[in-house]
């Protein structure tokens, strides 16, 4: 049985919802610019090779950079705090949520989109009326997805003193000779937080969708 010290965490409470207030800024931030970015950019290249490959492959690129690599780099630009964090989560989320965004574009029926526009719908009406709301789905899905890996990549904000969970796994637990307890409660609270958030972003997809059930059971 791991030895968990519950007077520790009694003492220091305060710092562990510090740290994970923290870390829910730094995840919602990030999640947002991103989101921000992937749906327009996604929107804008939906029709072009060219442009999906370029999204796409630059997108990837970052992904495959080591976290830890990535914010180092960013600190050399940007100094150690918060900024260079947000700036390599929202880099990481955004490979999720652009292909989530294309996949959405993509699966609208060309049926649809043909009787739409024989209702005389020009290109701006056809994406704001018809692709973007049928691909919410597929994009709530990303945004899901993103933000369960932006909650476990964060702790490695640490680092560049981004704040956040890391600080008790890392900086309270393991530099300190593997001090289990700090370990534990930053683990458990970063769960606590991504299944928290997976909730609210699962019911607002069910709520956006509602629709969708409500069609197919007529």
């Amino acid at each position: 049985m791991p030895d968990i010290r519950w007077e520790w965490i009694n003492r220091h409470s305060d710092d562990i919802m510090r740290a994970t207030w923290e870390h829910l800024l730094l995840v919602v931030t990030s999640v947002t610019i991103a989101i921000a970015v992937a749906v327009p950019l996604a929107t804008l290249v939906r029709h072009s090779r060219v442009g999906r490959a370029l999204v796409g492959g630059g997108t990837a690129a970052v992904y495959t950079i080591p976290s830890i690599a990535l914010f180092a780099v960013l600190v050399t630009i940007t100094g150690i705090g918060r900024t260079p964090a947000i700036i390599g989560l929202t880099g990481y989320a955004l490979v999720m949520l652009v292909r989530s965004t294309l996949a959405g574009l993509d699966a609208v029926p060309t049926a649809v989109l043909e009787a739409a526009r024989g209702m005389g719908m020009n290109r701006r009406q056809l994406l704001q009326r018809v692709e973007l709301p049928l691909a919410v789905p597929a994009i709530l899905t990303g945004i899901r997805l993103a933000t369960l890996e932006t909650v476990a990549i964060a702790t490695i904000a640490v680092f560049v003193a981004g704040g956040g969970l890391g600080d008790l796994i890392y900086s309270a637990g393991i530099s300190r000779d593997l001090f289990l307890t700090p370990i534990a409660a930053g683990t458990a609270m970063a769960i606590a937080l991504a299944l928290a958030l997976d909730g609210l972003l699962f019911t607002v997809l069910r709520v956006t969708t509602r629709w969708q059930r409500t069609g197919g059971a007529q």
